[in-house]
């Protein structure tokens, strides 16, 4: 791991509440959700460990991505019930918290039916994934999170069909804006909508 923050929450009368949220860039490493084809990695388990990454098989849903230097990977920790909400609508608003930090680098993303995560041009020719999102709860408790492309080498994911996928892509934002954004704002920006999203305050 190269980097890590771990945030709280409060509810809007500033009560805490129970959950935390961790951020982090990983060093280079692929994982496979339970719902996961291993022929979706591309390449031989030696031929990883030869390029300095890691593979792991996890309890996420979704199939094979990757996490690494560049990239915000978001852990929720959260009580769904607490909150009140399902696992449906907190998916929801872990895509529309990136949906409206990408807007701010001038990033239109989306959604794509069947497909999670966020997209850009998500209904065009070239769909591309800018953010995967891979989570399961155990007793209304999130686990795993989201994986948004700030900076990262695209190039770790020509080893694997990401999420899955044979005929999309995979961007980040440096590679849609041509500038290098820092992960400190667009941390505080995720932070800040998600906070928006769920109705609570996240704070360090």
């Amino acid at each position: 791991m190269l980097a890590a923050d771990c945030a709280r929450l409060a509810d809007p009368h500033g009560r805490e509440l129970a959950g935390e949220v961790l951020l982090v860039e990983h060093t280079p490493v692929y994982t496979l959700g339970k719902s996961g084809h291993a022929e979706n990695l591309l390449v031989s388990r030696e031929a990883l460990e030869a390029a300095g990454a890691g593979f792991f098989h996890i309890d996420r849903g979704g199939d094979i991505t990757f996490h690494g230097p560049g990239q915000l990977v978001g852990y929720p920790i959260l009580d769904l019930e607490c909150l009140g909400i399902g696992l449906r609508d907190y998916i929801d608003a872990l895509e529309e918290a990136v949906i409206r930090t990408v807007d701010r680098y001038g990033i239109r993303g989306g959604r794509i039916h069947g497909a999670s995560g966020v997209w850009i041009d998500a209904e065009g020719r070239r769909p591309r994934k800018i953010c995967a999102i891979g989570v399961r709860s155990s007793r209304y408790v999130t686990m795993h999170g989201f994986a948004l492309n700030v900076t990262t080498d695209l190039s770790w994911f020509s080893r694997i069909n990401p999420c899955g996928f044979t005929d999309r892509g995979v961007t980040s934002i440096a590679s849609e804006t041509g500038s290098t954004p820092s992960m400190e704002e667009v941390k505080r920006l995720v932070v800040r909508f998600l906070s928006e999203e769920l109705n609570v305050e996240i704070y360090k």
